[in-house]
C-alpha cells in the first residue's frame, strides 16, 4: 500500500469546503471524533450489553464505556505507531503526510476505537445470533425473495458490517452520508474486508465480513480512496488497511483485561485469583524486575478493588508496550496486506498469560449461569421483536392484515423505505431492532407480547 495515500479526509455525503478554506481550528480527523461522541447511535451504547447484561447495582462495563476505554488505548497506540512512522519512513513521505502520522493518527484511531462497536445490537453477541438465526429458521418462507448474496448478508449478520452502514447511511429525513465521517477513520474499522459470500473463519481478513450489499459501493470507494489493495472482485475481497490492525489490538487488550476486573467486581471470580492473573501478565511480558516495583505500589494499597484497577492499568500499560513493538516489527507486512495473524494473537502465543485468561474467562465469565440466562431471554426479545415486523414489512400495503399494518406503525420513519426493494426493507426493521438498547427493546417485547400492557407518553 502506498504510506502516502494511507490518509483520506475524503467524507461520506456532500463534500463541503476544502480544509484551507474551513474556518475550524480542529483538524478533519479530530472532528471525527467529535461527531462521533455527539452521535446518538454512540450514545445508545450507554444501554447496550458488553458482557454482563442489566447487572442491577453492581457497575460494570457497557459498550459505551468499552469503547471510550478502547478509544484511550487507542490513542497510546496512534500516538507511539505515528512518531514511529514518521521518524522511520521520513524519506518516503510528504512533508504533509509526515504531520498527519505525527499529529492525526492518533485521532484516526482513537475515533475507529470509539466507533467499533456501534452496530452491535443489544445483548451483546446473542442479539447477532437471534437475528441470524431468525433468518435460518425461515429459510423456506423469506430466502427466495432475495439474491444469493443478499440472503449471505442475513443470515450471517455481523455486528462489523453494521458499524458501516449506522455510519454512513441516509435514514428517511436524515442526513446524506450518515455521521460524515473521513474515509481513514471508516477504514480503520473495517476488521473483514470482504462481503459476507466471501467469509472464511481461516482467514483472519476474512472470519467475517465487513459491509452488506447496501453498503458495497461506499465501501469500494473507501478502499480506493486509502489505497487498499484489491485481492479479488467477485466475490469482493479487500486486504486490511494498515490502521485496522490497531484498533483491533486495542479492543482486544480492552475485553481480555476489563472482562476479568468485572467479573472480580460482580464476585463471580476472587481478587486473589484476578490479582495472579494480572502479575502473569506483567511478569511474563516485562520480566520480575518490573513486578518487583509494581509490587512496592501494590503493598500500599489495601482495598482489593483498587488493587484490581492499580493492576488492570498496569496489565493494559504492558500490553500496549508489547503490541508497539510487534506492530512495528511487522509493519512491512501490514503495509503489503499479508499479515496473517493479529497482533494480539501474537501476543497470546508468546505469553502463557493471556491464554490462561481467556480459557478461564470462557469457563468461568462467559458460561456463568447467570450471563447464559440473559443471554437466553435477550435472544429471544430479539427473535420475537424480528419476528414482529419482518413478514408485515416484505408485503406490499395492498397484501398487508389490520395486525400488521399495526405492526409498521410502531417502525419509526426513518426506518420505513416502502418505496424501495424487499431487501431494503428487511434493512430498514434491522436498523430499528439492532439500533435499540437493552431496556427499549425488553419494554417494547412486553408491551407486543402483552405481558406489560399500558400507556407509554
Amino acid at each position: 500500500m502506498d504510506i502516502n495515500r494511507l490518509f483520506s479526509d475524503k467524507r461520506t455525503g456532500p463534500q463541503y469546503k476544502s480544509a484551507s478554506e474551513r474556518t475550524d481550528p480542529r483538524s478533519e480527523y479530530q472532528r471525527d471524533f467529535d461527531r462521533v461522541i455527539f452521535s446518538t447511535a454512540f450514545r445508545r451504547l450507554q444501554n447496550k450489553t458488553q458482557v454482563f447484561p442489566l447487572p442491577g447495582s453492581v457497575f460494570v462495563h457497557n459498550r459505551l464505556t468499552h469503547s471510550l476505554e478502547v478509544a484511550s488505548v487507542g490513542r497510546s497506540l496512534g500516538n507511539e505507531i505515528g512518531n514511529y512512522i514518521a521518524e522511520e519512513y521520513a524519506s518516503e513521505l510528504t512533508k504533509e503526510n509526515k504531520e498527519l502520522y505525527q499529529h492525526s493518527l492518533y485521532n484516526v484511531i482513537s475515533s475507529g476505537c470509539l466507533c467499533h462497536d456501534i452496530g452491535n445490537p443489544a445483548f451483546g453477541h446473542s442479539g447477532e445470533d437471534a437475528i441470524a438465526s431468525y433468518f435460518h429458521r425461515n429459510e423456506s418462507l423469506l430466502k427466495d425473495r432475495f439474491s444469493s448474496k443478499e440472503w449471505q448478508d442475513f443470515i450471517n449478520f455481523e455486528g462489523n458490517a453494521n458499524a458501516l452502514r449506522i455510519l454512513t447511511q441516509q435514514q428517511n429525513g436524515k442526513s446524506e452520508g450518515g455521521v460524515m465521517l473521513t474515509y481513514s477513520t471508516l477504514a480503520s474499522i473495517i476488521k473483514y474486508p470482504c462481503e459476507s459470500i466471501a467469509k472464511d473463519k481461516k482467514i483472519v481478513q476474512r472470519k467475517k465480513f465487513g459491509f452488506f450489499q447496501s453498503e458495497k459501493n461506499t465501501f469500494q470507494d473507501i478502499a480506493q480512496e486509502t489505497s487498499m489493495f484489491l485481492e479479488q472482485e467477485d466475490p469482493l475481497i479487500y486486504l486490511r488497511h494498515p490502521f485496522v490492525w490497531l484498533v483491533e489490538v486495542a479492543d482486544d487488550i480492552c475485553y481480555n483485561i476489563i472482562d476479568l476486573e468485572d467479573a472480580q467486581r460482580l464476585g463471580f471470580i476472587g481478587s486473589q485469583i484476578c490479582e495472579d492473573l494480572l502479575q502473569q501478565i506483567i511478569t511474563e511480558i516485562h520480566g520480575n524486575d518490573k513486578w518487583k516495583r509494581v509490587e512496592k505500589k501494590l503493598d500500599s494499597i489495601d482495598d482489593k478493588n483498587d488493587r484490581i484497577s492499580f493492576l488492570r492499568a498496569v496489565s493494559i500499560g504492558t500490553l500496549i508496550s508489547r503490541s508497539v513493538e510487534l506492530y512495528k516489527q511487522n509493519f512491512e507486512k501490514i503495509l503489503s496486506g499479508i499479515l496473517d495473524v493479529s497482533i494480539f494473537e501474537q501476543i497470546k502465543m508468546e505469553c502463557n498469560a493471556i491464554r490462561t485468561i481467556e480459557d478461564f474467562s470462557i469457563e468461568h465469565i462467559y458460561n456463568h449461569r447467570s450471563v447464559v440466562e440473559i443471554e437466553n431471554a435477550g435472544y429471544n426479545v430479539m427473535y420475537e421483536l424480528l419476528d414482529h415486523f419482518i413478514i408485515p414489512i416484505i408485503k406490499s400495503k395492498e397484501e398487508r392484515k389490520e395486525y400488521e399494518k399495526k405492526a409498521i406503525k410502531l417502525i419509526p420513519k426513518q426506518f420505513l423505505y416502502e418505496d424501495k426493494s424487499e431487501y431494503e426493507r428487511v434493512l430498514g426493521v434491522l436498523d430499528f431492532v439492532s439500533g435499540m438498547t437493552d431496556n427499549y427493546a425488553t419494554d417494547l417485547y412486553k408491551k407486543i407480547k402483552g405481558i406489560d400492557i399500558g400507556m407509554t407518553l
